[in-house]
């Protein structure tokens, strides 16, 4: 038998439907001449006769009926897939899978979390937390929120939220026993906690702008972290100073268990994308957050 392709089963089906073939041609948007033309070869393909044609009627043949019988259910369950498919284009509903890091979560998305899911009851969200870029499309992510810096080049990104500055922090026992350092090369005679780039051997510079020109400095000390979680937690406790991002540790400053030092001297900061892989059709779930985090953003 030879290959039977599904327009024609889709042609056959509206035929009998209809028991008319000028008026399936007019649901499948061709003529009755090309309609007629799709059976035929549908015909000659299945080797048997689906049709009895008159000038005044058309009658479904036994081998018609038994094609049908079991065509139909086959042929309506196609297509409430691919109308569910559409909705799901269309609509804000199913799994929203994420990639970023504990501190964009910690800053961007955990303040408004909850609101986002009682906004859209439809969707679930799936959150992985790393300090890598994880590859999105073989992850089977729908997005993922870095750095602008870090975003790959072939992404779509939407900027989030106002630059972040990284500061220096110290707790107020440790500045008591240690003295406030007044400009950043006094860091030198400070203990820093010191933050790696995940699996490689390159630190986080601590950059400072001074008279319009940037320095850097070339900070020691015994501790040192893959995780901005660690570095704020281990600066709270008196261990040395740190070098975060001002928003991550808003709640330490504002309750006092950390106070910031060298603010004049604070770089400019940088801010967090959401990006996602250029696709025809983006989902609505997708376009539902977009929008969300945007509204955020503004707000």
């Amino acid at each position: 038998m030879e290959t039977v392709h599904l327009p024609g089963l889709f042609a056959f089906e509206s035929v009998a439907r209809h028991m008319n073939f000028a008026r399936a041609a007019d649901e499948l948007g061709v003529t009755p001449t090309a309609m007629s033309r799709t059976i035929k070869v549908l015909e000659a393909q299945l080797n048997v006769r689906l049709f009895n044609r008159t000038t005044r009627s058309v009658a479904l043949t036994e081998g018609g009926a038994q094609l049908l019988a079991t065509l139909a259910p086959a042929l309506a369950q196609i297509r409430d897939s691919v109308r569910q498919a559409g909705l799901a284009a269309d609509q804000p509903a199913g799994a929203l899978r994420l990639n970023t890091s504990y501190v964009a979560y910690h800053i961007l998305l955990e303040p408004h979390l909850d609101q986002f899911l009682a906004r859209h009851p439809g969707i679930s969200v799936e959150l992985s937390l790393d300090n890598q870029l994880s590859d999105m499309v073989g992850g089977g992510f729908d997005a993922g929120i870095r750095l602008g810096h870090a975003v790959q080049r072939d992404m779509i990104a939407v900027l989030l939220g106002a630059p972040q500055r990284r500061t220096v922090v110290a707790s107020p026992d440790y500045l008591q026993q240690h003295g406030v350092p007044r400009r950043p090369e006094d860091l030198l005679r400070h203990d820093c906690i010191r933050q790696r780039f995940p699996a490689t051997e390159r630190m986080y510079e601590w950059r400072f702008q001074s008279g319009g020109k940037e320095a850097l400095v070339d900070v020691q000390g015994r501790l040192i972290f893959d995780e901005m979680r660690a570095v704020a937690e281990a600066a709270v406790r008196g261990r040395a100073m740190a070098y975060v991002f001002e928003d991550f540790v808003r709640r330490q400053l504002d309750d006092g268990s950390l106070v910031p030092v060298l603010e004049r001297y604070r770089p400019a900061g940088e801010a967090f994308y959401l990006y996602y892989p250029n696709r025809a059709q983006m989902p609505g779930k997708l376009r539902a957050f977009i929008s969300f985090m945007q509204e955020s953003r503004d707000g």
